[in-house]
This record gives C-alpha cells, sequence and structure tokens, in this order.
C-alpha cells in the first residue's frame, strides 16, 4: 500500500527529528 509507505516515511522522519533535536520536542 502506497498510504502505509508515506506514513511508515513520515514517522521515520519525524523520530529523526524528535532524535536530532529533542529540545524542539
Amino acid at each position: 500500500m502506497i498510504i502505509i509507505g508515506i506514513v511508515a516515511l513520515a514517522l521515520i522522519v519525524y523520530l529523526g527529528f524528535v532524535l536530532v533535536k529533542p529540545e524542539k520536542f
């Protein structure tokens, strides 16, 4: 499913931002 792939990619990017810039979270 393309939608599942988009959601998975969004979660990976979101987690990446949280880990790299925890101060913004």
